[in-house]
């Protein structure tokens, strides 16, 4: 469009919903209500994440199966975010009794955690807090609350530490359709000096010190029972008929 006026075929360009699509295409997500439906089975975490184009969302999966200390980590992770897993698992596993999880678990399963769009590199300490809610919903089968995000590093002891690129994640997790976010204590002045109060219009910004307080508030009271095996059907195969008598 901006061609089109440098070449003089048009004079004047207005911008409405409808001539929108045709200038920038079909639109590639549906935010408001991707974070619902990814976020309906527990081990799903929803994260926020600074980048040079600004803030964006950033989903933490987890998935617990039969094996025994195994510890998997994928989706083009760099070694500061893998680092932030180690220290949510250890910390997951000194405090599994808390949330009613076997305090052995890692000797008889493996844990798997992905940050999916594995082709884009990711890297940083601020997922930490999203990383052990994650591993306690999958672990505890209590899925995430509804519209919920965090940011935050955590620490072994389980205190959450300030990250930067506050104001950018705050305005992704509005975009994205957020309505609770879980911001560390020491990055409220952050939030009072950078987003004035329309930006903030519409969000429950939760500030929390330990990643005990994120757990309690962002998952669901109740777990979820584990999904039934599949239907069995009862095969009956005929016998072979007895051949002639030799």
């Amino acid at each position: 469009q901006a061609r089109k006026i440098a070449e003089g075929s048009t004079e004047k360009l207005t911008v409405t919903p409808e001539t929108l699509k045709e200038m920038l295409g079909v639109a590639r997500f549906r935010l408001e209500t991707e974070i619902v439906e990814r976020t309906r089975q527990p081990g799903v975490a929803v994260g926020l994440a600074w980048t040079p184009t600004g803030g964006d969302v950033l989903y933490v999966e987890a998935n617990v199966m039969k094996g025994g200390k195994g510890f998997t980590m994928t989706g083009h992770v760099g070694q500061v975010m893998q680092e932030s897993m180690q220290a949510a698992l250890a910390w997951v596993r000194a405090h599994a009794a808390d949330y009613n999880i076997d305090p052995d678990f890692f000797q008889s399963r493996d844990i798997h955690i992905h940050v999916p769009a594995g082709a884009i590199p990711k890297d940083g300490p601020s997922a930490g807090v999203t990383m052990a809610t994650a591993l306690v919903s999958a672990l505890s089968r209590r899925p995430l609350r509804e519209r919920v995000a965090m940011t935050g590093e955590i620490t072994l002891s389980g205190q959450v530490l300030p990250v930067g690129g506050i104001k950018e994640k705050v305005l992704a997790a509005r975009r994205s359709g957020v309505r609770t976010v879980f911001l560390p204590a020491d990055n409220e002045a952050n939030v009072g000096e950078d987003l004035n109060e329309s930006l903030r219009e519409g969000l429950d910004l939760v500030y929390v010190k330990t990643i005990l307080e994120v757990i309690d508030a962002a998952l669901e009271k109740d777990p979820v029972p584990d999904k039934p095996a599949g239907p069995t059907r009862d095969v009956e195969f005929a016998r072979p008929s007895a051949g002639p008598a030799n």
